[in-house]
């Protein structure tokens, strides 16, 4: 969590499975301490530079709550606990491990969006969307799964493309994340 996030207190209405910041300001802000969420009806926003609200993704929204930066209400005004959002959210079953890599990428300085236009579940930057490539992608596998010879050496493929670094993740059964880079290089 960067610093200029810390002390801010924002208001987010649970819809489904997103959370929508109505008041502008706080959108702006929230967007401008982190590039958290996703202005709506702006398709690739240069900076915090928009009117209206932001959509924050269930991961981010989660991330935020149990930060204290974000809290969330239902439409009626009925405040949404910690314990209610993340139950809600983990109905996927992908979620707890996703949440926890992307937990981790946050807390080590990351900026982490999505990447799904690269065909992975995330795009992380060091700097941030508009303002530098993002230097990696990251697919995120359960621990047990079985990665096929083939995958690898598209996931490598894929990197090498879009120049980014492709990055396996997954948890350990102890809650650690692991992550195995691959590079695309010839002998």
């Amino acid at each position: 969590m960067t610093g200029e996030c810390k002390g801010l207190k924002v208001r987010g209405v649970m819809i489904g499975d997103s959370v929508l910041v109505v008041d502008s300001r706080a959108a702006r802000t929230l967007y401008a301490c982190g590039f958290y969420g996703q202005p709506v009806d702006v398709e690739k926003p240069k900076g915090a530079d928009f009117e209206g609200p932001l959509r924050l993704s269930p991961l981010e929204a989660l991330y935020l709550a149990d930060k204290g930066v974000l809290e969330v209400v239902r439409s009626s005004g009925e405040p949404v606990s910690l314990n209610e959002l993340r139950k809600v959210l983990e109905s996927n079953e992908r979620f707890s491990r996703l949440y926890r890599i992307y937990k981790d990428l946050r807390d080590k300085g990351f900026i982490v969006r999505s990447g799904l236009k690269f065909g992975a579940d995330f795009a992380v930057y060091r700097i941030g969307p508009g303002l530098e490539h993002a230097p990696f992608i990251i697919h995120v596998y359960d621990i047990d799964f079985e990665l096929d010879p083939v995958e690898i050496i598209r996931a490598g493929r894929l990197g090498h493309s879009v120049r980014k670094k492709f990055v396996i993740a997954s948890v350990e059964r102890d809650g650690s994340p692991v992550y195995l880079q691959i590079d695309w290089f010839r002998p």
